[in-house]
């Protein structure tokens, strides 16, 4: 997938070269959703190296999409480069294959596993237009279903977009 161009920020598919980018983007996710399962008091930095390591394996995977928006270096959005350009935005996305049921007929579920925007660059549409680029590469690959958690913030675009609350609860575990 090269750039995604017409209504909305160029998107490109992610590269190594966007690892370092990508780890404080995804950090940069979970200081905003904030509180104890986000971010536990406990929790230290060397997440970060793990997270590193699990992107550089992920950004070749058939199984993976990571989407991103680069930035123009000073934020101002006028396109020249006063600084580092980095990245403006990312998304991540994955296909899980389940067993196939009455209500999931191929078994593939996709996971939007988190889109986020640099405060600098945010409403601007570079999340609106990460997501249309997942959309599409979840119906290219016949997609049962799609989920995703919402914050606050990203709720409307989310139902804008389609996505409904989830019929299943959802519950978790950790050991």
């Amino acid at each position: 997938m090269g750039q995604r161009k017409g209504n909305g920020p160029a998107v490109r598919q992610a590269v190594e070269y966007d690892l370092v980018e990508l780890v404080r983007l995804r950090a940069l996710l979970f200081e905003d959703l904030g509180g104890d399962f986000f971010s536990p008091a406990s929790a230290d930095d060397d997440w970060l190296d793990a997270l590193a390591v699990v992107l550089k394996e992920q950004l070749t995977s058939d199984a993976v999409r990571i989407l991103v928006v680069d930035g123009d270096g000073d934020g101002d959005g006028d396109g020249d480069s006063d600084g580092d350009r980095g990245l403006a935005a990312c998304g991540i996305a994955t296909i899980e294959q389940r067993l196939p049921g009455p209500h999931l007929r191929n078994g593939r579920i996709g996971h939007v596993i988190g889109v986020v925007t640099d405060p600098s660059y945010r409403r601007r549409g570079h999340s609106r237009s990460i997501m249309r680029g997942l959309l599409d590469w979840f119906a290219e690959r016949e997609v049962a279903r799609v989920d995703l958690y919402a914050s606050t913030e990203g709720e409307p675009l989310y139902r804008e977009l389609g996505f409904t609350h989830h019929p299943d609860p959802a519950l978790y575990w950790r050991p």
